[in-house]
């Protein structure tokens, strides 16, 4: 029997924010609509919606050349939204729009990057068979002095101070509560695998994306170093819409079980620890001192996860197997940040997957995010495709506390928060817009609106500065596969109950 709404702690409330369009602010740095959205965002708050996300464009803001930064628009949005009483949640978004599931306008990175690209493509992602990828610069730049004598991981700090600094009114105002950074591709963590743009379709396995000639000349050096100047990168992973049989590399008994697989395999996704790592600490710098939380996004890439050699995982730099947790090392090197890992796919069962695809959201879900509270980082979550049904919710509502409602105080396992994808006019259609406001009331666990985050376990305190670095050695040692913590088979807090 569910609990009475008297009778539920404030602590078991799952404060939930909507992500705006993507084209909020127009690719030419205007505010599209003010008075429309102000609408849309006061509907939304009257629901008890506590907040919203927005994407911060790199190739908007500093599209007229380097360090020429023009935050006009962004501010007009951040004054609407702290006008209708919502928090915000900011994404420092490196990455191009359009490209991927859900892109729906074009927001190329600043051309005068693009330009930089023109004569040495190499800043880019590149495929073994040499197509280059330009919604993210390759990782391999990061420490390169390429673009106008600054280098990637430069450009990424200059931004989020010139952030900090010129939204400093709303960051004191309490506005801004937590600062998400892009690592990737859709903002994501990742490699950019699978990219629609390449002709990539559902469920392919994707490819590996490190042929450059920065990453090629990291990858023959580290090789070199552990005594085989023989190993090159792989050549029998296939194309992006394989399965994993038909490669030699990720069939039964494939590269990726030799010796060499496993070395490169584990060079491939060290790769994002590290960038993951210096890019939070230069976020960490930028917002010393901040009432607000760092946070990054990690991809749900469930097909394939049945598959042992859970080749799309790999390919996207997620080394995980199923004696190897690829997730929980992403965990620790968020702890020395206390950065919030925010995870994708929380809408998705197993049972609306085609079985061909060997998909396990489910699984994937219930794997990353007890990761993060094993390793005593905060978790959050997205669904990656927008749902309007009861089904969906319910499966959000399920993963946000997987235990229930406890009646005595905080639940054993809850998420940090849940950003709801994504601001729609099909959103606050009639009859989404009841079953929407009933999944908000679910998500507070039946409890009225609380503003003041304090009351259900939020402490928002200056940000401090990141501990000291932990070694890949120690990383690498979350490797070891936990079981997952157990979920209930369905929520106590069902929309449709």
């Amino acid at each position: 029997m569910a609990a009475t709404k008297s009778s539920i702690p404030a602590t078991n409330y799952v404060p939930i924010y909507v992500m705006l369009p993507l084209g909020v602010v127009t690719v030419e740095n205007v505010l599209q609509d003010p008075e429309g959205l102000k609408r849309q965002l006061q509907k939304l708050h009257e629901a008890g919606v506590d907040g919203v996300m927005v994407d911060v464009w790199w190739g908007i803001i500093e599209l007229k050349g380097p360090k020429q930064y023009d935050w006009s628009a962004y501010r007009s949005l951040f004054q609407v939204v702290h006008e209708c009483g919502l928090k915000l949640q900011a994404i420092m978004s490196f990455h191009q729009c359009g490209g991927n599931v859900g892109d729906v306008v074009n927001i190329p990175i600043p051309q005068w990057v693009l330009d930089i690209g023109e004569s040495n493509p190499d800043i880019f992602y590149t495929n073994r068979s040499g197509t280059r990828n330009k919604e993210y610069l390759t990782n391999g730049v990061d420490n390169e002095p390429l673009f106008h004598g600054r280098t990637a991981i430069q450009i990424y700090s200059d931004y989020m101070k010139s952030f900090r600094e010129n939204m400093s009114d709303f960051l004191e105002a309490g506005l801004i509560i937590d600062i998400e950074v892009g690592l990737g591709p859709a903002g994501e963590l990742r490699y950019p695998s699978y990219p629609q743009s390449q002709g990539w379709v559902y469920p392919g396995i994707g490819e590996f994306q490190c042929y450059d000639k920065y990453l090629k000349a990291h990858f023959k050096k580290a090789a070199t170093s552990a005594g085989h100047s023989e190993w090159e990168l792989p050549d029998d992973a296939g194309k992006y819409n394989d399965v994993p049989e038909s490669t030699d590399f990720f069939k039964p008994d494939g590269t990726y079980l030799t010796e060499r697989g496993k070395f490169f395999l584990t060079w491939y996704s060290n790769r994002l620890l590290e960038h993951a790592d210096q890019i939070l600490d230069e976020a960490n710098k930028a917002f010393l001192g901040c009432k607000l939380k760092l946070a990054i996004k990690v991809s749900g890439i469930h097909w394939w996860y049945k598959a042992p050699s859970h080749a799309a995982e790999l390919t996207t730099g997620y080394y995980n197997l199923d004696d190897r947790d690829g997730y929980r090392p992403i965990a620790r090197m968020l702890s020395r940040h206390d950065a919030i890992l925010n995870f994708t796919c929380l809408e998705m069962r197993d049972s609306e997957q085609s079985s061909n695809a060997k998909s396990g959201p489910k699984e994937l879900v219930q794997q990353v995010l007890s990761g993060g509270w094993r390793e005593d980082v905060e978790v959050a979550g997205e669904n990656a495709l927008s749902r309007y049904d009861a089904t969906g919710y319910n499966q959000i509502l399920l993963n946000a506390r997987p235990n229930g409602v406890n009646k005595s105080g905080p639940p054993k396992l809850k998420m940090y928060g849940v950003t709801y994808l994504r601001l729609s006019d099909d959103l606050l259609g009639e009859s989404n817009f009841e079953i929407f406001k009933k999944f908000v009331g679910k998500m507070h666990a039946d409890l009225d609106y609380i503003e003041d985050p304090q009351k259900y376990g939020h402490y928002l305190t200056p940000l401090k500065p990141s501990k000291p670095k932990i070694p890949i050695e120690v990383l690498l040692e979350a490797t070891k596969p936990i079981p997952p913590f157990p979920w209930e088979s369905e929520t106590d807090m069902k929309v449709d109950a």
